[in-house]
């Protein structure tokens, strides 16, 4: 699906916020070779105070390690929502993607985790490039792209009861979520639907597509619809990267940051081809 091209420029001039923020990060064990940039990129590249840096998994021994190592918080992937990945039935003959609705969902659960009022969640596989702030002026800066999957637009209009109205899509593999917004919506969505919030994704999402649900096209939509004159929009500017993230050296970083702001090493976690 064909979106409105963005008009506003890339920003400049990047300034720190005073805005504290805690970051949370879904990953499995296929991650390990990515997560670690990750967590550094957002160190060295996210310009806020950063209280809680949570990543969200499987306990395994692996994944423990990394966090101590890093200095993150680890969160049990199963103790955040009151359902596991176990519950979900997401998949065909041909694919399986349970997983990567589990972690959209632990996203949307990001509200219980941390202190802090805001929490930005990021793919475990992009790595900023380029220094990001998101919170500016009183608003919340979104990163946006100009193209998205139609079935993201039929599940948000079915738990919304509207239509998407952003000009563009939210779905660059991170956002800033304000917690207290999203505890609002998940109780419209659970209001509307006489049901817990996730229940109502999972009945009305339609589960014969891969791609059926965004968090962040739900929740940057939402926030849209209800304050368009309280978000800032800017391109996303992220790179596909099929190569090792272990060629993306320093100097080819500082390359790529003159055109993107962000690269992915997209490794289709979660969708997981059947034969």
């Amino acid at each position: 699906m064909e979106l409105k091209r963005l008009s506003v420029p890339i920003q400049a001039g990047i300034r720190r916020s005073s805005t504290p923020i805690d970051v949370v990060i879904p990953a499995i064990e296929k991650d390990l070779v990515t997560l670690p940039h990750v967590i550094d990129a957002v160190r060295s590249q996210v310009k806020h105070p950063i209280g809680s840096f949570m990543i969200v998994a499987p306990n395994r021994p692996r994944m423990r390690n990394l966090c101590a190592r890093k200095r993150c918080r680890f969160v049990d992937e199963n103790t955040v929502l009151p359902i596991t990945k176990r519950n979900i039935r997401y998949g065909s003959k041909k694919w399986e993607r349970s997983g990567w609705l589990f972690q959209q969902l632990l996203k949307m659960g990001g509200d219980k985790l941390g202190r802090s009022g805001y929490f930005l969640a990021i793919d475990a596989d992009t790595v900023l490039v380029r220094p990001h702030v998101f919170r500016s002026g009183g608003k919340t800066l979104f990163y946006c792209r100009h193209w998205s999957q139609p079935e993201y637009f039929r599940t948000y209009r079915k738990l919304m009861g509207r239509k998407a109205s952003a000009p563009v899509s939210f779905v660059t593999h991170y956002m800033l979520f304000d917690k207290a917004k999203l505890r609002r919506m998940k109780q419209v969505i659970a209001a509307k639907h006489g049901m817990s919030w996730y229940g109502a994704i999972l009945k009305k999402m339609d589960r014969t597509k891969p791609f059926a649900f965004s968090e962040f096209e739900t929740y940057g939509n939402f926030l849209y619809s209800r304050n368009p004159g309280g978000v800032a929009l800017r391109k996303a500017l992220n790179k596909s990267l099929s190569t090792s993230i272990s060629r993306l050296t320093p100097q080819r970083r500082k390359a790529l940051a003159r055109k993107y702001r962000s690269v992915s090493f997209h490794k289709r976690k979660g969708y997981s081809k059947k034969n």
